[in-house]
């Protein structure tokens, strides 16, 4: 969906549930941490003001994008959240690289929630540049990771 038609930052907190005894897994992708930082943090902010606790809100960091899957999967089977948020950035380059990257999240991503029958957000940023990614983590079209927060919240009620 295009950013300019649906923006999640700007949400109706009435409709979304208490999230005081829910807990979240939020996986990280350490590949350009300069976005991957400012949508956690967005994210951290969504949950917050639902009510969620900081301590059931268990992040684990993964490598990069790829990896995102397998961080969910993992963290999934060892705690059993209510919902995993998957944050992570990829940036276009001058290979292809980026189309696998991509769709090798997308659908690692997708697996885990249809697996385990638990919301698990696809977060991750596909961007052409660096300045479009941090229009996306904070700047002039809002944070996407305080929207994948809201969207974990949608979802699991």
């Amino acid at each position: 969906m295009a950013t300019h038609l649906k923006n999640l930052s700007d949400y109706n907190p009435e409709e979304i549930p208490n999230a005081e005894d829910k807990i979240f897994g939020i996986v990280v992708s350490e590949w350009n941490t300069q976005v991957t930082g400012a949508l956690l943090d967005g994210c951290l902010e969504a949950l917050g003001k639902s009510g969620a606790k900081q301590e059931n809100i268990l992040i684990h960091y993964v490598p990069g994008t790829y990896e995102l899957a397998f961080g969910a999967q993992k963290l999934f089977l060892k705690h059993h959240p209510h919902a995993v948020i998957c944050l992570g950035c990829v940036i276009q380059g001058e290979t292809r690289h980026f189309d696998f990257i991509c769709q090798a999240a997308a659908t690692g991503i997708m697996q885990v929630s249809i697996n385990h029958n638990v919301p698990v957000i696809f977060g991750v940023l596909t961007t052409d540049n660096l300045e479009q990614a941090m229009d996306r983590a904070g700047g002039k079209h809002g944070n996407k990771g305080f929207e994948a927060g809201i969207t974990a919240l949608k979802t699991m009620n």
